[in-house]
């Protein structure tokens, strides 16, 4: 039996599969919200957060950094283009909060948008990241007896 198991290092909501199925209208056959997949990557100096955000104009994303959560919300709007004949794609809003380390210096944060994925360059503190020490190759002398 194979195990499957999911780090989150950044203490993601994990209930966001529940979240989305209570997430639905009245009458429970359209979802008024979602919750965007995210991917986590680490680097030897920064975190890379990539979340997918297809049909999402990067002037409807909010990012909010406050004690340490990382907020990314905003919306998603349906299309009004002729009748509906099938709806599965969610629309409404979203929200994802990501706890991230201490010392993080939140005015080093870089996020690009392209493609409708978002990326958060998140860089390491530096107490976290790990230290090299260089060896010398000098010579040493002997002690003569």
């Amino acid at each position: 039996m194979t195990t499957l198991m999911v780090r989150d290092p950044f203490l993601a909501a994990p209930f966001r599969l529940l979240d989305e199925m209570f997430r639905t209208s009245g009458n429970g056959s359209r979802v008024t919200g979602f919750t965007p997949p995210l991917d986590v990557r680490e680097t030897e100096d920064d975190y890379l957060v990539m979340v997918d955000l297809p049909g999402v104009k990067s002037e409807d994303v909010t990012i909010e950094l406050n004690d340490q959560v990382l907020t990314i919300s905003g919306s998603r709007v349906p299309v009004d283009t002729g009748e509906s004949q099938l709806v599965e794609r969610p629309y409404g809003s979203f929200v994802r909060s990501l706890t991230l380390p201490k010392g993080v210096d939140s005015d080093q944060i870089k996020a690009d948008y392209h493609d409708g994925v978002l990326e958060l360059h998140i860089p390491k503190p530096a107490e976290i990241k790990p230290k090299k020490i260089a060896i010398s190759s000098g010579s040493h002398k002997q002690i003569e007896k």
